[in-house]
């Protein structure tokens, strides 16, 4: 009777799992499909290679225009360079606390990282624009520091919350007897960790990074208040627009169901499988250096 109960019970918990994972692949799957319903008409009716290619954004003129080139190469040069700075950073701050830093050391800095993931998108924005932004100005003598630089910047260090703990986490869950054997061996630990250790953890270190990316394309509010958020073409002291600061700086007053509305549904579509597709990217060139 006990082993009947608890076999009811375990039932009960996989199909309570099972219902909690079928609602968030049927949550991905409704997003998915309101995405492509809502942002096709407007692809449609500007034409597919006059939206995406066309480098004139002017929603509100008398003779609108809505090409996205530069909010789509805004966004692929932001993210690249806030990879460039944040994953190096986050990267070896992990190997540091994972396999050097003494307990004291990694309990403050871990405490640290939490407090950096914990701050809210507005506040690094805030600070961006009353301290980096007036710094970039002053240092290049420009006339306005809100520029793709100030939003690189930003980016790096929103990421680098995200990268650090999951290459922490992947980093420590190295089995003990893989260091230990290449000890025994006669490596150092410096060799030890760079080629053991990171090696052995690499799929979690990819999963840093493509939350990191995710991050960095995603973000809004911080990159609208340090990018100046003027639709020009990429350049890195001038003022830019991202794909996520033109939706949400238009949709408020975006009157439903017009062509301006429809264009910035587009540009969440486009946004959408933008990260699909370098998810898509990280995950192939993975699996073919595992099969390697």
């Amino acid at each position: 009777m006990k082993q009947k109960s608890k076999q009811i019970f375990e039932k009960v918990i996989h199909g309570f799992f099972l219902i909690l994972g079928l609602i968030t692949v049927g949550l991905v799957l409704l997003i998915t499909v309101y995405l492509v319903v809502s942002g096709i008409p407007g692809i449609v009716n500007i034409g597919f290679f006059d939206f995406i290619f066309g480098k004139q954004w002017a929603s509100t003129a008398a003779e609108p225009s809505f090409g996205i080139l530069p909010f789509i190469l805004t966004s692929i040069y932001g993210t690249a360079g806030a990879l460039v700075v944040g994953v190096p950073v986050g990267f070896f701050t992990a190997v540091y606390l994972a396999k050097f830093a003494k307990s004291r050391t990694k309990e403050l800095v871990g405490a640290a990282v939490s407090l950096l993931a914990g701050i809210p998108s507005v506040v690094y924005g805030l600070v961006g624009m009353m301290v980096l932004v007036p710094g970039i100005r002053k240092v290049f003598g420009l006339p306005d520091g809100a520029s793709l630089l100030a939003a690189m910047i930003v980016l790096a260090v929103m990421i680098l919350p995200s990268i650090i703990k999951v290459s922490l986490t992947a980093l420590e869950a190295v089995p003990r007897e893989y260091e230990d054997a290449s000890l025994a061996l006669g490596a150092t630990p410096v060799e030890t960790c760079f080629r053991v250790s990171v090696p052995a953890a690499k799929s979690g270190i990819a999963a840093a990074v493509v939350l990191g990316v995710g991050r960095a394309i995603g973000e809004a509010m911080a990159v609208i208040m340090v990018s100046g958020n003027a639709p020009n073409m990429p350049s890195l002291f001038q003022s830019v627009r991202f794909l996520t600061t033109a939706v949400s700086s238009e949709m408020s007053y975006a009157t439903t169901g017009s062509l301006q509305s429809q264009a910035l549904f587009s540009i969440a579509l486009v946004l959408f499988f933008f990260i699909l597709l370098i998810n898509a990217a990280l995950n192939y060139f993975l699996k073919r250096s595992r099969e390697g």
